[in-house]
């Protein structure tokens, strides 16, 4: 079963952080891919722009209006994600763990119901 896992940042947490606690996040993650592409566990990772160059857009009677930044006003922003195909969900979750920003901030572990 496949399960999405989400990463999210919060740029005031991620500024208190040293040089070697940022590098060592870069290199968890290039741990962490060994190891689950290794395993066979790995669909997809995707890592996305910050929400100063994301565009929002919602229609309103017919007509698209478009906003610049995220659709979700927080400090936090999904910041990328992994999609695993795992026998369980306590594997996903053991899986989330592993992914070094869980450490700083929440990794969300969501089931994959539906691919188009």
């Amino acid at each position: 079963m496949k399960f999405l896992l989400t990463l999210h940042m919060n740029p005031d947490l991620w500024a208190t952080l040293s040089d070697d606690q940022k590098n060592a996040v870069y290199e968890g993650h290039g741990s962490f891919m060994k190891l689950i592409t290794e395993s066979g566990e790995m669909v997809e990772t995707k890592a996305l722009a910050e929400p100063g160059d994301t565009k929002t857009v919602r229609v309103e009677n017919g007509v698209a209006r478009t906003t610049n930044g995220g659709f979700v006003e927080s400090e936090a922003f999904l910041c990328g994600y992994y999609v695993v195909d795992v026998e369980s969900e306590a594997r996903a979750v053991e899986l989330a763990a592993m992914i070094p920003d869980a450490q700083y901030t929440a990794v969300e572990v969501r089931k994959v119901v539906h691919e188009g």
